[in-house]
C-alpha cells in the first residue's frame, strides 16, 4: 500500500477554530517573549497590574492587559494548557464577542481589587483560567437543574484557594484573583442562563 505524502501533506487544512483563544495565546506569547528579552521590564511597564498615577495612561491599560503578561515560560504554558483545553468549548457556546467581554470584564475586577484592598504587582491569565473553569460547568445546567459536577468544581478549587490564601498569603501567588476569576465565571454562567449576549454585545 503506498501512501502519497506530499499528497497527503498539501489537502491538510487548518481550522482556526477558536479564534478568540487562539489569538489570545498568540498575543500572550509574544507578551512573554517581550518580557523575556526585556529581561521583566515589559512586564513591569504595561503586563502588570498595580496601584499608579492615575495621570498615566498605562494606568488603564493595566488594567486590562495584565491578563496578557505571564513571569516566566512555565507560568505561560500552565495557564493556557487549561486556556486551551477549555477555552474553545466556551467560545462555541457563548459566543466569540461574549467570551471577550468575559475576559476582559474578568481582568477588570481583579485589577481593580488588587488596587483598592492589596496593591501586589500581578501578571497572568490565571484569574480568566479559573473563570472558564468554573463557566464550563455551566455546560449542562437549567433553570431547574444545577449539576453536580458544578458543585463538586466549586468545592475543589474554592475551597482549595481559600485554603491557600489563608496559609500562604499572596505572596507568591495571587489566590484572590482566583477566587474573583472563579466568583466571575459564576456570575456569567448565571447570566447566560436568562441572556443570550451582554448588554452591549449585539449578536443579532
Amino acid at each position: 500500500m503506498n501512501f502519497d505524502l506530499e499528497n497527503i501533506i498539501k489537502n491538510i487544512n487548518f481550522d482556526y477554530n477558536s479564534p478568540v483563544i487562539i489569538t489570545y495565546l498568540v498575543i500572550s506569547l509574544i507578551a512573554c517573549l517581550l518580557n523575556y528579552i526585556t529581561k521583566g521590564k515589559m512586564n513591569k511597564l504595561l503586563f502588570s497590574n498595580y496601584r499608579s498615577s492615575p495621570l498615566n495612561p498605562l494606568t488603564y491599560i493595566r488594567l486590562f492587559s495584565h491578563c496578557i503578561g505571564h513571569k516566566d515560560w512555565d507560568h505561560f504554558v500552565s495557564n493556557f494548557l487549561y486556556i486551551l483545553l477549555i477555552g474553545p468549548m466556551i467560545e462555541e457556546k457563548y459566543g466569540s464577542l461574549n467570551l471577550i467581554g468575559m475576559i476582559l470584564m474578568t481582568s477588570l475586577v481583579i485589577s481593580l481589587f488588587n488596587i483598592i484592598f492589596h496593591n501586589y504587582c500581578i501578571t497572568g491569565a490565571s484569574g480568566n483560567v479559573y473563570m472558564l473553569i468554573v463557566l464550563s460547568s455551566f455546560s449542562n445546567i437549567t433553570e431547574e437543574k444545577i449539576p453536580i459536577t458544578l458543585i463538586l468544581i466549586l468545592l475543589f478549587y474554592i475551597t482549595s484557594e481559600i485554603k491557600k490564601s489563608l496559609l500562604e498569603g499572596n505572596k507568591k501567588i495571587y489566590h484572590d484573583g482566583h477566587l474573583l476569576g472563579a466568583l466571575c465565571g459564576i456570575i456569567f454562567g448565571f447570566y447566560f442562563l436568562y441572556f443570550e449576549a451582554f448588554p452591549f454585545i449585539n449578536i443579532s
